[in-house]
């Protein structure tokens, strides 16, 4: 009776254990994704370097901000329809994109394209 309940009491602590070391590796493990995803909203570069390739989309007023990430990733404007997605809510832009037609470039990053789809593109008036 006596090794019994010491057997069930060294399962029951090494199964406490397992459940804890996996708690903490997942709780690691999204932690570090999470971190990732959220430095990548703000510091992801460009597709590609140099001059790139002109693409031409075409963004309409029922298109939800996934609906966009998804038709630039499609175009191979981003590399991750969500965190364009995620950019483009967190963006200062977001109130000022317009729908329409746009030339973008692969060499843009979100907030260049985000700035270029705004109806009030600054130009230099001196």
């Amino acid at each position: 009776m006596k090794s019994e309940s010491l057997i069930g009491a060294v399962i029951g602590a090494i199964l406490k254990i397992v459940v804890a070391v996996a708690a903490v590796y997942l709780i690691y493990t999204g932690a570090m994704t999470c971190y990732d995803y959220g430095y990548r909203i703000f510091t992801e570069p460009a597709v590609s370097s140099g001059t790139g390739r002109t693409v031409t989309v075409t963004v309409t007023e029922d298109m939800s901000p996934s609906d966009i990430g998804e038709l630039f990733y499609s175009r191979g404007l981003t590399r991750d329809a969500k965190l364009f997605a995620l950019q483009y809510i967190f963006s200062e832009y977001r109130d000022d994109v317009t729908f329409g037609t746009f030339e973008l470039n692969t060499a843009m990053t979100a907030e260049e394209m985000m700035e270029a789809m705004t109806s009030d593109t600054e130009e230099d008036t001196d």
